[in-house]
């Protein structure tokens, strides 16, 4: 596939308007018309039909444009990165990662790449759902679940960490320890809310998963730990036994031997990228990093 015709073809796509993408490109309309026919030439059915306002996309460019736009954002991707092939991790490294992961998690991670690896710099940047940013804009991508990510993604789980009950001793002793899923009811809820699943739907040991109405759902995990530090209410997060820096044993787990399962932390590199020497050592060494963890 021509990718002059495809980058022609998601412009006029985005902006409806064969005008606004010529003017975007810095083409003549003449020009983008003919690379758009082209490209219908080549898929062998019309791509575009036209409206009052100007033109969508019919079904078949549907199709082509969440596929097409997939293509353009590996291909940028590969294209960045392959200037570095043969050297020493330098440059940036775009790392997505999920909202909230806690700070002192992070910390000593970033500190052992940047004395592993002194020439690389780190963009972090945070998502609700990091696998659903753009491509160009992402290295790693760090994100939580047991089945391996659709798309264009190779996925290593680097983590299993137990996700369950916490609560501060203060607040259970203002509201009482609950001493089963009855007891819940009466107390404060604070949930996690996972990419793709039911904050209301929570995990049990043994048995099949049970509706609570938290008083806060986020997506935001530590938002969530430091409400139950503050002794606001019982909090379903993952990682329960990390331990929280500065604030002594404040946080305990509740319902261990009923509530909970453990998740899996994953890093996914976009598949154009898998082959880069960078992108390699540096997955390499967080894992080596995490595996004693």
């Amino acid at each position: 596939m021509d990718l002059e015709e495809l980058r022609a073809f998601l412009d006029v796509a985005e902006t409806g308007s064969f005008l606004a993408a010529a003017d975007s490109l810095g083409v003549s309309r003449t020009t983008l018309r003919r690379r758009v026919e082209a490209l219908e030439a080549r898929a062998g059915v019309p791509l575009f039909k036209s409206t009052r306002s100007g033109v969508i996309l019919t079904e078949a460019g549907e199709v082509l444009a969440q596929r097409g736009r997939i293509m353009m954002q590996e291909t940028s991707a590969l294209l960045a990165s392959i200037r570095e092939v043969g050297q020493a991790p330098a440059g940036v490294l775009r790392v997505v990662l999920p909202v909230g992961l806690p700070p002192h998690l992070l910390t000593p991670l970033f500190g052992v790449l940047r004395t592993t690896y002194p020439q690389l710099r780190v963009h972090a940047s945070f998502s609700d759902d990091p696998l659903t940013e753009a491509l160009e804009d992402v290295d790693m991508a760090v994100h939580f679940g047991e089945a391996l990510p659709r798309g264009p993604w190779l996925s290593h789980e680097v983590l299993r960490v137990h996700e369950g009950l916490i609560a501060s001793t203060e607040y259970l002793e203002r509201r009482g320890v609950p001493r089963s899923l009855e007891d819940l009811r009466h107390h404060e809820l604070l949930s996690w809310e996972a990419p793709g699943e039911d904050a209301r739907l929570w995990p049990s040991l043994r048995g099949p998963r049970f509706r609570v109405e938290p008083a806060l759902i986020a997506t935001d995990i530590h938002f969530v730990r430091t409400c139950c530090i503050a002794g606001q209410g019982i909090g379903l997060v993952p990682s329960v036994d990390l331990p929280d820096p500065g604030v002594g044993d404040v946080l305990v787990p509740v319902l261990p031997d009923i509530v909970g399962r453990e998740r899996p932390l994953r890093i996914s590199v976009p598949e154009a990228l898998s082959e880069i020497p960078k992108i390699k050592l540096v997955l390499s060494h967080i894992q080596g990093v995490l595996e004693p963890l």
